[in-house]
């Protein structure tokens, strides 16, 4: 099924393109959700009407949002978590876990759906995409430890980890030659 865009759509395309979809999506989620048109002859003669409107709309959310993606750049995330010895956590953080840190921080509603990432399943540190718009994609750092030991300097527990052993020996050895 040939469809025109009306409206940007995440991982299809932006307004007035055209583009070949799937018959059940193009028919149970595009056209329903009035984000596309059927490409036909008379839908085709308004592409440049509709991406020039697509376009001031683009303009006008970017500069709305410019700031709020500028405060969210750059947010660094920090969760604790029970982990298992090889660091691997029972659970996982998930992008709505994210999505409430982020609101917290900034106080402005991120939804779920708009974070990139997989979920964190282990220790350590981890980039998420917050896709705003198209075009304003701000990175939020997440840092996962294990719960009950501290972090220092944005340092992630699973490098902290191997320094507490490795000086745990050396006071005992110091206490023994004294």
């Amino acid at each position: 099924m040939k469809v025109l865009l009306l409206k940007d759509v995440y991982k299809l395309g932006r307004a007035g393109d055209i583009k070949k979809v799937a018959d059940g999506y193009g028919r149970n989620f595009l056209l329903p959700q009035k984000l596309a048109v059927l490409a036909t002859a008379g839908a085709l003669k308004q592409v440049d009407k509709i991406r020039s409107q697509a376009e001031v709309r683009r303009t006008e959310q970017n500069s709305e949002l410019k700031g709020l993606a500028d405060q969210i750049n750059g947010i660094t995330v920090v969760f604790s978590a029970k982990a298992g010895e090889t660091g691997k956590l029972y659970g996982s953080i998930t992008t709505q876990d994210v999505a409430t840190a982020i609101q917290e921080k900034t106080r402005f509603e991120v939804k779920k759906q708009q974070i990139d990432m997989q979920p964190i399943r282990n220790l350590g540190e981890f980039t998420a995409h917050v896709r705003l718009t198209m075009d304003l994609v701000p990175e939020v750092k997440i840092i996962v430890h294990r719960e009950g030991e501290a972090i220092d300097d944005g340092t992630s527990a699973t490098a902290e980890a191997p320094q507490t052993q490795a000086e745990a020996p050396a006071p005992e050895a110091e206490t023994a030659e004294a």
